[in-house]
């Protein structure tokens, strides 16, 4: 199947601290696709772009409180080709009372563009 590009990797961990930092700007931004065609399939359907994407992070976690700790834990790569990649997951917030902590499992799709790895379409729930 390949193995991940180191530089994936490094993205995520940058995802997790920023995240963790309350900095949901730099969490889209470090790793997604720019784009009005990225793809977000989450559990109220399909998002469409960059920027809705970004304002439906901010509308579900509007403070550090509600997005609490995130920890990513991959499960395998997969390589679609010389310029495509599938990443299975699991996805875990910690959170204090009274909110519940989350959990769930996602599907990313990476794609190669011209300077580095993006996520082109994330299915997470």
């Amino acid at each position: 199947h390949g193995s991940m590009p180191e530089s994936i990797q490094e993205k995520l961990d940058l995802q997790e601290s920023a995240w963790n930092s309350g900095d949901i700007e730099g969490f889209m931004a470090g790793a997604y696709w720019p784009n009005d065609s990225l793809m977000f399939i989450g559990s109220k359907g399909l998002t469409k772009g960059f920027e809705s994407t970004l304002s439906n992070y901010r509308k579900s976690y509007p403070n550090p409180e509600t997005m609490g700790t995130l920890k990513f834990d991959l499960l395998e790569w997969r390589s679609l080709g010389t310029k495509h990649g599938l990443l299975i997951g699991e996805w875990h917030l910690q959170r204090n009372n009274p909110l519940d902590d989350l959990n769930g499992h996602f599907s990313l799709i990476w794609e190669q563009r011209e300077s580095s790895w993006v996520i082109i379409a994330d299915h997470s729930s």
